[in-house]
């Protein structure tokens, strides 16, 4: 077998960039196997006879005239049982079993391990599919067991295999090679095994793309009130170092709605990594009246800032492949990038080897193509295959601009492409106001497509949030006049509007992940604070409007009467959490209630 290997030579090394000769045949990214280590790369650019790769691994030690191996197949996934509750580098290596096979902390050069385990036997039960059946690409034939949370890894026909079915294993347990189904189409005959394997730079394919109609819900009160990102959708966090950015990344893949979660580590320090890991495993959620680690349901690519640069690009392509492969079973995935800017300091780095034409800031003159084939591939669609079903993946990009400054263009591009974006904020940050999101900069173009969804919580969540951004809004423009003069030129209603959006600041748009009261917000705590808010301001302004003259009610005498009241709003986040939709209804019912009455005993006073 060594002896047919087709091999090129290494005639140029450049940091990550190897240029090879004799590659005559190769297909651009293919993967081939450089040196004697057999480093793995992929062809970038093909000229001639000769191909630059992009290593995905150290390259020191190569020399001119190493030998190259071509295996003739793109840098592909194997996807199947055994991708959750695991973590992977860029290149979908198994970090924990590499190290218990090397016994180091570090990914030894070259290292061949399967991506998925072969020896691990699975419980498959088939489903709806026996022999003489016609199937097609995205066909459940069958399921697997995968752990306590994840009940149900369907097994899938792969998308480009069509027939009959000619044999069904029965029930039982088996490695991931075992071929389950056998398919003969035109007298050729097709295996379906546990896994299969899939492109990282081809997106997979559906029915058709559907307009989102969910929200993933984050438990973040300042992004599910003001900000929401519906199931499907693109967000954006870009930040300054410190600010944030990791932290509400990680919160979304601990409490938010979704069913999988991918996290991508890109070139982001390794300590990050090595939190979600010590984490995860700690928190758990309850299932059937079982406690079930949350990392059951979570799959991490770690590719951080001390791992071979060229691979950061790899690992997003593996993430969101990762992503599609759960997403055609019809499970609702969020994938977390953090962070895209890394990924493009790499895409810089080997367009800058390549010497290519290089555009603003150095950055290759493609970027903006190349995040938008990224967040392209989120979306909720309609799945391949029988029974029908729908699957969404929501793409969360974390972007560190340097120094914070937003029109980087990283950031300009990511802007341009995604549909919400929360900008945090230095100034926030540094108050301790976390999570630092901007409310004044940050966007959603869900928020009409989410109305409907909101409104089954609440009929007036619109018209609440409107108020909301109203009130911070005016805040924002009397905040100048105060800076100059002082509070006490300000009317009545504007003092009003300030001490509110006070309330709404403090108590409301920040919350502290670190406390057993607001490590997460229901939405039913959510729209009842907004209500009792949105309330006390209403009526406070109708009972300034309504008395004049000698009867006149000031904002100071408001405050007098209802100070008790005011104190009852600023403490409504100490509401637990883990309590049932019923409870928070009521409680903000009556709290709601207790306002108007409030107010109603002094009109009768006057």
């Amino acid at each position: 077998m060594a002896a047919k290997e087709v091999t090129g030579t290494v005639m140029k090394v450049s940091g990550p960039l190897v240029v090879a000769e004799n590659m005559a045949g190769t297909k651009m990214y293919e993967v081939v196997r450089v040196g004697k280590d057999r480093l793995v790369g992929e062809i970038i650019r093909l000229e001639g006879d000769t191909a630059s790769i992009q290593v995905y691994e150290d390259t020191s030690g190569l020399t001119v005239g190493d030998p190259l191996v071509k295996t003739g197949l793109p840098l592909s996934l194997e996807l199947g049982p055994g991708i959750l509750d695991g973590i992977y580098d860029g290149i979908q290596r198994p970090l924990e079993r590499i190290q218990q096979i090397c016994q180091s902390v570090f990914v030894p050069r070259g290292v061949d391990v399967p991506n998925l385990d072969r020896d691990k036997l699975w419980d498959y039960t088939p489903q709806n599919v026996k022999v003489g059946d016609l199937v097609s690409g995205g066909d459940i034939v069958g399921v697997v067991r995968e752990n306590g949370l994840f009940k149900k890894h369907f097994i899938m026909v792969p998308p480009k295999f069509s027939g009959r079915v000619k044999k069904v294993m029965p029930a039982g347990k088996y490695t991931i090679e075992t071929p389950v189904v056998e398919i003969e189409e035109a007298g050729n005959t097709m295996t379906v095994m546990l896994f299969q394997r899939w492109p990282v730079r081809q997106a997979r394919p559906c029915v058709e793309k559907l307009q989102g109609k969910e929200a993933l819900l984050t438990c973040e009160r300042v992004i599910d009130a003001l900000f929401p990102v519906t199931l499907g959708g693109t967000a954006a966090v870009p930040g300054a170092f410190g600010c944030g950015k990791t932290v509400i990344s990680q919160a979304l893949s601990k409490y938010s709605n979704s069913d999988v979660v991918v996290y991508v580590g890109c070139g982001e320090r390794g300590n990050e990594m090595a939190e979600v890991l010590s984490d995860f495993p700690e928190l758990t959620t309850m299932i059937d009246g079982k406690e079930e680690p949350i990392m059951q349901r979570t799959t991490l690519v770690a590719n951080t800032s001390n791992m071979p640069v060229a691979a950061r690009e790899a690992s997003i392509y593996t993430g969101v492949t990762t992503a599609e492969y759960f997403r055609d079973q019809g499970y609702n995935v969020a994938m977390m990038a953090d962070s895209t800017s890394r990924w493009a300091e790499a895409l810089r780095e080997i367009s800058g080897r390549l010497a290519e034409m290089p555009a603003d800031a150095g950055y290759p003159a493609y970027l903006g193509a190349r995040l938008a084939s990224f967040y392209e591939r989120s979306g909720r669609v309609t799945c391949l295959g029988n029974p029908v079903r729908e699957g969404s993946i929501t793409i969360v990009g974390a972007v560190s601009p340097p120094g914070g400054d937003f029109t980087d263009p990283v950031t300009s591009a990511t802007l341009s492409i995604v549909q919400c974006f929360w900008g945090l904020d230095k100034k926030l940050a540094q108050r301790k106001h976390f999570p630092s999101v901007n409310w004044n900069i940050s966007f959603s173009k869900y928020i009409r497509i989410l109305a409907p969804y909101f409104e089954t919580y609440d009929p007036e969540y619109s018209m609440l949030q409107q108020q909301m951004k109203e009130i911070l809004q005016k805040e924002d423009d009397l905040q100048e006049i105060v800076q100059l003069v002082g509070k006490d030129s300000l009317s009545e209603d504007q003092k009003c509007t300030l001490e509110v959006a006070k309330i709404i600041r403090e108590d409301f748009l920040q919350q502290n992940g670190f406390t057993d009261y607001d490590f997460m917000c229901p939405l039913a705590k959510t729209i009842g604070m907004m209500k009792v808010i949105v309330g006390f301001h209403e009526a406070a302004q109708k009972a300034m409007a309504e008395f004049s003259g000698e009867h006149k009610v000031g904002w100071n005498s408001i405050y007098a009467s209802t100070k008790g009241l005011i104190k009852k709003i600023t403490d409504m986040k100490f509401e637990l959490p883990r309590q049932s939709e019923e409870h928070f209804r009521k409680t903000f019912v009556a709290l709601h209630e207790e306002v108007l009455a409030a107010f109603r005993t002094l009109a009768e006073e006057k």
